[in-house]
């Protein structure tokens, strides 16, 4: 693989975390640029992301272009990809396909026959289905013209549910006469909150407890903000129960590594149950892997960087939770200021930054220049800024002496915030310097995409971990 091919594909890859979550039409232009410019990467790409991607978006978004690429493999892929997907990701990736692509082609169809088919043919599992997504069930077969069988036209387009299914199920709780009645039926179909919410006309707290009881990690961190209002915060059975549940969230492979930070900064909780859900965003972050290397973080809190230092507290900590090797972190304007924490919990790295506030010129280098006096020697560099240096030293030519001072030669990260330029990359890379930059715009959702790039010995080695990410196969 030769210097050009390579730095194109860690581009393609590095473009996923540009794109903010829930806004396809900016994951829709990027993804169009990586089908045009390496399509035999992409598939590879679409896969592997499948596996270690968070972002929600990019994972519909790539199995579209799949199901509609001209290679037979990537169709065939996609049709595999399609099948494991939950229903209303399933309707997405058809919405997209009719309204930005322009074309299901018939083997999609086949696919999503297939997928409600096999639904259809487990009663219990499109029951539940059918009671998480009705409308995207109902939207599947109609948009795509697919004749429901009997009992499934009778659950979701007749509102005649049979005997025995959750949605008659559903209809009895809602006219129990009893709280207790309801809270029994609740436990034993395992009913999900947000559907018994909407059908219940008042919540009880035997009722309430019920639902919990019932919710996984990731619902309980979902509805928060809802069980809060709803009063379970105050009811001392019901909050035991929350926190038994966020206890669990932090070993759940299923959990999105900063749903709780944010569920924490959205909610007016406690500072007990704060705790739990920081614990849950460390707990998360650290099962993304292993960092072997030496890490500098240098994070630019200049006047405007808010940002920047907000991003690179969840950095640290993200960094520290799972680094062997030493981590040296700086925040600069015009003079660098070690930032040390006690621990690796991103609660331990809030207070580590709580007296630095943006303010102050820019000098990108005085950090480096500062490490290099101190004998700080390191294998990659994040630097997290703008690039809007004003003030010497620079960080290209600070960059020059560390790497004679060493005969060391970093690889140096951007992660690029607020109003960007690209003045750092450009003279970096007429250094001919290992440089990779990320758009950060917002979606901290996005950030753990870093993490397989911090984690792999080499680039080139996660670029042929991508491509060696087999393609699955249709049968």
């Amino acid at each position: 693989m030769n210097t050009a091919e390579q730095d194109l594909r860690l581009e393609m890859l590095n473009s996923l975390l540009t794109t903010p979550h829930r806004k396809l039409e900016q994951v829709a232009e990027t993804h169009q640029l990586m089908v045009e410019v390496d399509p035999l990467f992409y598939g590879h790409l679409a896969v592997w992301y499948q596996r270690y991607g968070d972002v929600r978006d990019h994972k519909e978004v790539f199995v579209s272009h799949l199901l509609t690429s001209g290679m037979a493999d990537h169709r065939g892929a996609g049709f595999v990809l399609l099948q494991g997907l939950p229903p209303y990701q399933v309707a997405r990736v058809i919405d997209f396909m009719k309204q930005k692509l322009g074309k299901v082609p018939r083997s999609t169809r086949t696919a999503v026959r297939r997928y409600l088919t096999r639904r259809e043919q487990n009663p219990k599992q499109f029951d539940r289905a059918a009671l998480r997504a009705r409308k995207a069930i109902k939207h599947l077969y109609a948009t795509l013209h697919i004749k429901p069988g009997a009992r499934a036209d009778a659950i979701l387009f007749k509102n005649d549910p049979p005997d025995g299914s959750l949605a008659k199920v559903l209809k009895q709780i809602a006219n129990a006469p009893h709280p207790s009645e309801q809270a029994r039926l609740i436990v034993e179909f395992k009913i999900p909150y947000a559907i018994a919410t909407g059908s219940i006309q008042q919540l009880t707290p035997t009722v309430l407890a019920a639902l919990i009881h019932n919710m996984s990690p990731q619902e309980v961190i979902n509805h928060l903000k809802s069980l809060k209002a709803r009063g379970a915060m105050d009811h001392a059975e019901m909050k035991q129960l929350i926190d038994d549940k966020l206890g669990k969230a932090q070993t759940d492979t299923r959990i999105s590594a900063f749903k709780a930070q944010v569920a924490a900064e959205a909610v007016d909780v406690d500072a007990e149950t704060t705790a739990k859900l920081e614990k849950v965003t460390d707990k998360q972050v650290k099962r993304r892997g292993t960092i072997g290397k030496s890490t500098a973080l240098l994070v630019d809190k200049s006047g405007s960087m808010s940002s920047a230092i907000e991003v690179g507290k969840r950095l640290a900590a993200m960094i520290s939770g799972i680094s062997q090797a030493d981590l040296f972190v700086y925040a600069f304007d015009t003079i660098p200021y070690p930032v040390q924490s006690q621990g690796s919990d991103l609660s331990d790295w809030e207070r580590a930054f709580k007296l630095i506030k943006a303010g102050g010129g820019t000098s990108l280098g005085c950090a480096l220049e500062v490490m290099c006096q101190h004998q700080q020697k390191v294998d990659q560099i994040i630097l997290v800024t703008d690039e809007g240096g004003n003030t010497t030293p620079y960080f290209a030519e600070t960059y020059q002496r560390y790497c004679r001072e060493f005969g060391l030669l970093p690889n140096v990260v951007i992660v690029r915030v607020g109003h960007a330029y690209k003045l750092v990359e450009n003279q970096l890379r007429q250094q001919q310097a290992p440089v990779e930059t990320f758009t950060f715009q917002g979606d901290y959702y996005a950030l753990p995409n870093l993490v397989p790039l911090l984690t792999r010995p080499s680039r080139l080695e996660l670029l042929m971990e991508i491509m060696e990410t087999p393609l699955p196969i249709r049968y």
